[in-house]
């Protein structure tokens, strides 16, 4: 047999002889499969240290000013590896760098590092894995008067989303408390709303209220078949107006263009706020205050009622930020935020003028628009429901715009929002 013909054979072969080459082809081949778990548990490894390193910054926050550099690092390591728990991390290593920017500003940045020892990638040569996370944390000291315009209607009672909103609120309060360092620094006002916000009976005497609609439906005619002063004394009928004692404290939209404006409510009656006997009034609002426990205990009072009328609930969390009749607030200055956070869980429906929901709608979007152009900075929240373009454009900044599918959600997004709302936040 030629050469030729034993080589072609060779060649052609189909028969055994590929074993060996395959468990050759398996050693690269598990240790290449098997990365890819090392890479997963170094990926949950810093995961780890990202979480520890985000909860040491933000309690750390409450006191790194005033202390030392050795009480500020025997403090960080305490706090981090308190946090993180990952036993198969080794050389773990926290450092940490505080800095004042500017007066009365604060940043604290920290970069954790640990090692990983693989169990597979050492089949390709590499023994371990390092992984490092970096977590800023920056703060100040600036005042904040905020105010929290709340749907109060009839669906925030479906779905838990009422219960919700409660936890949610009572916890963002429970946060500016601690973020307080003097009684002063943080005052919060609460606006219930639905189709009407209701003041409350105790301004009943206050010459910001018109009562002349609200007298025209509100009494008895001597001839029962007349149900208004105005068609009573048309017929020549004596008309007995009831007691403003007897109100519920319901207001709805000023006339236009006051309707979306922080005008003060003693320049003629078209500024006035107009009583309403409204079927379904929401709980009183509670202007800026810092009594904790009545802020707390206006979250447990309400309760949900009636149609959405988003614009009122915006417009009189502008006006307790105002410092004009009737709310008369603290007067704008550098050191002092002021802000809104808007929730609501549905279209509009129903305002003192109409229906139309494109209608109410443009209402809305001019007072959000008015209220930003006064400085005020502006958080919208909408739950499951509602016009997500127009809360969307509403808040100040698009990432201030938070668009929730689930009641449940809403702790984590007022929790969020109080962080930053302490001038706490993340910087990654």
């Amino acid at each position: 047999m030629s050469r030729t013909s034993l080589f072609q054979r060779f060649v052609e072969n189909r028969h055994g002889g590929t074993g060996p080459f395959l468990a050759l082809a398996l050693i690269p081949l598990m240790g290449f499969t098997g990365a890819a778990i090392d890479y997963a548990r170094a990926n949950a490894t810093k995961v780890a240290i990202q979480a520890a390193l985000d909860s040491t910054g933000l309690m750390l926050s409450k006191s790194a000013n005033t202390l030392t550099p050795a009480e500020l690092t025997a403090s960080a390591n305490s706090l981090f590896m308190a946090q993180f728990n990952r036993p198969e991390a080794h050389n773990v290593t926290l450092t940490h760098e505080f800095t004042a920017p500017q007066q009365g500003s604060f940043a604290l940045k920290l970069t954790g590092t640990a090692t990983v020892p693989t169990r597979f990638a050492s089949l390709i040569g590499t023994s371990e894995l390092t992984v490092s996370a970096t977590s800023e944390i920056l703060w100040g000291i600036k005042r904040l008067n905020l105010a929290l315009a709340l749907d109060n209607t009839g669906s925030m009672s479906s779905s838990g989303k009422m219960a919700a909103l409660k936890t949610a609120a009572h916890n963002l309060l429970d946060t500016l408390q601690a973020a307080a360092k003097k009684p002063d620094d943080v005052k919060v006002s609460i606006i219930p709303f639905a189709t009407d916000v209701n003041v409350g009976t105790i301004y009943k005497d206050e010459p910001w209220i018109d009562w002349e609609q609200w007298e025209n439906v509100n009494g008895v005619c001597s001839n029962s078949s007349y149900k208004t002063k105005t068609s009573c004394q048309s017929a020549g009928r004596v008309w007995t107006t009831a007691s403003r004692d007897t109100w519920n404290g319901c207001v709805w939209d000023r006339d236009q263009n006051f309707d979306v404006q922080n005008t003060a409510a003693n320049g003629g009656q078209a500024t006035r706020f107009r009583a309403n006997q409204a079927t379904n009034c929401p709980a009183s609002i509670l202007p800026l205050t810092n009594d904790w426990g009545a802020l707390h205990a206006k979250v447990d009072a309400m309760i949900p009622t009636g149609n959405t009328n988003v614009t009122i609930g915006m417009a009189w969390a502008w006006q307790t930020l105002s410092p004009v009749v009737p709310m008369n607030a603290p007067s704008p200055e550098p050191d002092l935020d002021k802000v809104i956070v808007l929730l609501t869980d549905g279209e509009n429906t129903q305002n003192r003028f109409t229906t139309s929901r494109t209608s109410i709608d443009a209402r809305t979007a001019k007072v959000c628009e008015n209220a930003k152009a006064d400085n005020v900075k502006v958080y919208t929240v909408r739950v499951i429901s509602g016009n997500a373009t127009l809360l969307r454009n509403c808040a100040t900044k698009p990432d201030w715009f938070y668009d929730v599918q689930n009641a449940a959600q809403l702790n984590a997004v007022f929790s969020a929002i109080a962080q930053n709302l302490a001038n706490l936040r993340i910087a990654k």
